[in-house]
């Protein structure tokens, strides 16, 4: 006798609402990646907005503090008030940031924009995960996953190309306007073509705890990013590095003592979470610090235009789509801990290149530092991920790896306030004796960073080629003591795994698949058929 077919459980436009699932999510991955080559000209006081180093890194940084700290609270209103909604509202916030992004007259504008820009980011990149997790039955959800996550490498790698083309035929702001007709074009296909739904038992929404991590993070980094430009003795800079350190105290104190906590500091108890959560906090923090300043090198030292630049960067993606799906494997066959000491030590590896890094160096050089660093990259987040899987109850790993997520975005942002400040300070003790003849107005602006030492010899008449050669061996200095930072943050993850990373799983014991990982680092509960 024939066994009647099983019903498909999935929704049936479910690929269709697939499709706008990733471009939903590519809008906001490419545009993140866009910046790292707009930056010079956003620094030029003709061609941009004139914005200091500092001003730069809290560009970045805004945008970053604020998703990391709306993640958790993100995904529980869009359980609560239903996915397809938030998502709507995520993405319309997301253009509307664009819009005041591009249109932006001064740097603060720009800083507070981007702010907003993070705001509407952490609406979606949940939102997504919830609604591909409902509308695909537990067969399906892993090739779906899948393509939500090729996604996320497809903006990185064209990320760089596209922000160089439009910066080589329109004015700056083209990085952030071209966010929005996409946008506009996603809300009508998510309001057409997906349907709402909601968890009937939706967490609880920790305000305080949301408000003190933002607040704690945000003075902690501002601390950094003061202490780099005006020394780290001035009262403005460790005053409030203490205020931020104890704004964090009190955070954790208060996350430890309520039920439904936005960041579950307990989890920290168990070592191996601990361990895998600290190596993705550090190599993130190595590499997006890198990231910044090789954008200054290649754009001022090097003299590159953005779509030169920022094709120098695609080798790091390309590293991370190849390697990143056979990084399964090889934890399968040789454990977390080995797999993620290799490709934390080949980031060091690609780190470390940086300091014998100069003026005239070949660039297919610099491609290549940027793919060892791209095949570590690779090797790192499915054994981290992994070993939280193994180190946690099941019924905990999705807060787990939310928790982990929320480290990696805190760990590029403080990467890149804390080699920042290390750049700004070693820059400006270069250029104190060439700086010193000129006017004040123009040493400030000199000796601040090398986008202004540009600007100012620009001015300088006979003088200008003199002054940029000093910014630029300035510059270079500065880059090896910053590069010498990333090596060793990068070569502490590299002892944490070796120390702490669990070896080859047990036999017995089930592996977490890939797809079900990738979807619980963004908090979300695969729910069994």
């Amino acid at each position: 006798m024939n066994n009647p077919q099983p019903q498909q459980a999935g929704h049936p436009r479910r690929w269709a609402i697939l499709g706008v699932l990733v471009i939903s999510l590519l809008v906001v991955v490419l545009d993140n990646t866009v910046l790292n080559v707009a930056m010079r000209t956003i620094a030029d006081p003709h061609a941009g907005l004139g914005a200091s180093q500092g001003q730069l890194e809290w560009a970045i940084n805004s945008y970053t503090l604020v998703f990391a700290g709306l993640l958790f609270t993100a995904g529980i209103l869009a359980d609560r008030l239903g996915r397809r909604v938030t998502l709507m509202v995520g993405l319309a916030l997301f253009g509307i940031a664009s819009l005041l992004s591009a249109y932006a007259q001064t740097p603060d504008q720009l800083i507070w924009a981007r702010a907003l820009m993070g705001l509407g980011a952490a609406g979606v990149m949940p939102a997504t995960l919830s609604i591909i997790a409902n509308v695909f039955d537990p067969q399906e959800r892993g090739r779906a996953i899948g393509v939500w996550a090729g996604a996320v490498g497809l903006g990185v790698a064209i990320g760089p190309i596209v922000g160089g083309v439009l910066l080589e035929h329109f004015w700056w702001g083209s990085v952030f306007l071209i966010n929005v007709p996409v946008v506009i074009a996603g809300v009508i296909l998510v309001r057409v073509l997906i349907p709402e739904s909601r968890d009937p038992k939706p967490g609880k929404i920790d305000v305080v705890g949301v408000l003190l991590s933002i607040l704690g993070l945000s003075l902690l980094t501002y601390g950094v990013i003061e202490g780099g430009e005006a020394g780290f003795g001035e009262p403005r800079a460790w005053a409030t590095l203490a205020g931020g350190v104890l704004v964090l105290a009190l955070f954790v104190l208060y996350e430890r003592r309520i039920a439904h906590p936005s960041l579950d500091v307990r989890l920290f108890a168990n070592r191996r979470f601990s361990a895998s959560t600290g190596m993705i906090g550090l190599v993130f923090f190595a590499a997006m610090g890198s990231m910044f300043f090789s954008a200054f090198y290649l754009q001022l030292v090097r003299d590159l235009g953005p779509l030169a630049s920022g094709a120098l960067f695609v080798p790091f993606a390309v590293g991370q789509m190849v390697f990143a799906p056979r990084s399964a494997a090889m934890v399968a066959r040789f454990g977390p801990k080995a797999v993620s000491t290799v490709g934390l030590l080949l980031v060091a590896a690609g780190l470390a290149g940086w300091l014998f890094v100069g003026a005239t160096t070949p660039l297919w050089i610099i491609g290549a530092l940027f793919f060892v660093m791209g095949v570590g990259m690779a090797n790192v987040m499915p054994p981290a991920t992994e070993a939280i899987m193994a180190a946690l109850p099941r019924e905990k790993a999705g807060v787990g790896s939310a928790v982990s997520n929320t480290v990696r975005q805190v760990g590029g942002a403080l990467g890149v306030a804390v080699l920042g400040a290390v750049l700004s300070s070693a820059y400006r003790n270069g250029m104190a004796g060439t700086a010193g003849a000129l006017p004040e107005a123009a040493r400030d602006a000199a000796t601040e960073s090398i986008s202004g030492a540009y600007g100012v010899a620009a001015q300088a008449g006979p003088a200008g080629p003199a002054l940029i050669a000093q910014a630029n061996d300035s510059f270079l200095t500065a880059m090896h003591y910053a590069s010498i930072g990333t090596t060793v943050f990068a070569l502490l993850g590299a002892l944490v795994a070796v120390i702490w990373l669990p070896g080859r799983r047990p036999a017995d014991a089930p592996p977490a698949g890939i797809a079900e990982s990738l979807a619980e680092e963004q908090g979300v509960e695969l729910v069994k058929a």
